[in-house]
């Protein structure tokens, strides 16, 4: 158990570096985006032009698939009957790929109808063209994406999660690209382009790993094979279950094209910061410990399963609690930092803050909801994740539809947060039943010793900024990315401080637990 513990904190904190290294990457994209388009209209039609292809990949190639297929692959592996993986992973790549193609192949048809009528009813006739246009483009990603997801599964299985790990970062590297060197030639086509080529980069930067493991590719569907029969088994309620997720972002589309111009963009650009403390702590925790708890659940190793799972959430709980009273507290120069820039103005700001702080509330459900997820596949159950995630999208639309007359956009983002909340706990009240309970009370005192903590840090972040001036020079140096730099850097430390601090003088046994997990993981502990 230490070594298996060593291992996981070690794979867990490389991944979280590269996932680190992604959302930099990441956010050096958008404010490139920000520089060359802002909160626009034009921006408005590329951010809606993504909502099919998404779609797409989510439900084929993304997460869905990864679920399904890595148990399966993983089992054939524990066998040491490599014969049978590889053919699994050749006759599900086959069938993924073509029916990938054929979807994105209608989607491009159907795009004018799309458009019009499910994903941007309100936007006027000339911005529905150009979404038009930039969704064709984009769906050819999805092709690419369609063996990628295959070859993340097949390298976490090997428990190698470096190569795919980076892969967010050659895909971030693509849209980078094309808003530095393709827009000012292309427009905002040169994004979607862009999207393109990132799409191949995501794929090739794993093949090193497939060739180090043998990958052995056979062109044929293997229908007959019980293992592809499993994974299209087990594949399907959570296609569905994504699928919840994307009718909620496609709903949420729909309502912002009928908002002031640029409303969609700020709600996006809301989104993608706070994702980064999500990937970099849900997924990447998540990611690591999928394999082992698979490995649990099929061992019939309960105890355990269950000991992994809540180890896992206590840490999350610990470390997403101050992440999202940061989002909250030190939005506004953050913003400053990462797009205040070009075209990106004070009320293009504004409108990012407004929306961004509405999904901090509901930060600490999507980091947890990873690993409370991935704690039911790993028992292929994949059932009951979508009867609990179908729910939160009824919920999640019923709010979107009643907060977004009086809240705007950040209504749309308060909807989510609500409803993905709600999610993670219905989902932990059924896993409970299935484990033989998940230490409730443990779990509640790390939330409340969590959120003690955080409310003291967000008191001093917030004297910090409240002492600081609004405008700060260095100098030469001036402007909107100076002030942020500095606010953001100094309410930043002194709240790391408050926490730990705080955490304890209450006693939090998690921050111990973050210790002695990097200390395992350099080889100290």
């Amino acid at each position: 158990m230490p070594d298996r513990r060593a291992h996981m904190a070690r794979s867990s904190l490389i991944v979280m570096a590269a996932f680190v290294a992604a959302k930099v990457v990441g956010l050096l994209r958008e404010r490139a985006i920000a520089h060359q388009f802002g909160a626009t209209a034009e921006y408005d039609a590329y951010v809606a032009a993504f909502k099919i292809p998404d779609l797409l990949f989510m439900l084929i190639a993304g997460g869905a698939l990864v679920s399904a297929f890595l148990p399966v692959f993983a089992d054939a592996l524990s066998r040491d009957d490599e014969e049978e993986a590889w053919t699994i992973a050749s006759g599900v790549t086959n069938i993924v790929l073509l029916v990938t193609l054929a979807l994105a192949t209608l989607a491009a048809v159907l795009a004018p109808w799309l458009v019009q009528h499910v994903i941007a009813p309100g936007f006027t006739a000339e911005q529905q063209a150009l979404t038009v246009d930039l969704m064709r483009i984009i769906l050819a990603s999805t092709l690419v994406f369609a063996v990628s997801g295959i070859q993340m599964g097949i390298l976490n299985a090997y428990q190698h999660f470096l190569l795919p790990a980076l892969a967010p970062i050659a895909y971030n590297l693509g849209i980078l690209g094309g808003a530095l060197w393709l827009a000012p030639r292309y427009g905002i086509r040169g994004l979607a382009y862009g999207a393109v080529v990132g799409a191949v980069m995501h794929l090739l930067v794993k093949v090193p790993g497939l060739v180090r493991y043998g990958f052995q590719y056979r062109p044929t569907l293997a229908l007959r094979e019980p293992g592809v029969r499993l994974v299209l088994w087990l594949m399907w309620p959570r296609v569905l279950a994504l699928g919840t997720v994307q009718v909620v972002l496609i709903v949420n589309t729909s309502l912002a094209s009928s908002l002031p111009a640029g409303s969609l963009s700020a709600l996006n650009y809301a989104w993608v910061i706070s994702q980064m403390p999500q990937t970099i702590l849900g997924t990447a925790v998540a990611t690591v410990a999928f394999p082992t708890l698979a490995e649990y659940a099929a061992l019939g190793r309960i105890a355990q399963l269950r000991a992994t799972t809540v180890g896992a959430l206590r840490v999350l709980i610990a470390l997403s609690v101050p992440a999202a009273a940061a989002l909250w507290v030190l939005g506004a120069p953050s913003i400053d930092i990462l797009l205040r820039t070009g075209r990106f103005d004070q009320q293009a700001a504004d409108a990012t803050l407004a929306a961004l702080r509405m999904f901090a509330l509901g930060l600490v459900g999507h980091v947890t909801l990873e690993v409370v997820a991935r704690a039911f596949y790993a028992q292929k159950n994949t059932l009951t994740p979508l009867y609990v995630a179908s729910a939160a999208m009824v919920l999640n639309v019923a709010l979107a539809l009643a907060l977004v007359r009086p809240l705007g956009h950040s209504g749309l983002a308060l909807a989510n947060s609500i409803a993905v909340t709600l999610e993670v706990l219905l989902a932990l009240v059924v896993l409970a039943r299935l484990l033989d309970g998940m230490e409730g009370l443990q779990l509640l005192k790390t939330l409340g010793r969590s959120l003690a903590a955080a409310a003291a840090m967000a008191v001093a972040m917030g004297a910090a900024l409240a002492l600081l001036p609004e405008e700060i020079t260095l100098g030469p140096l001036s402007g909107p990315f100076v002030s942020g730099v500095v606010r953001a850097g100094i309410g930043g430390a002194l709240g790391a401080v408050t926490y730990v601090a705080v955490g304890a003088a209450v006693r939090m046994p998690e921050v111990r637990e973050v210790r002695g997990l990097a200390r395992s993981a350099l080889g100290r502990g």
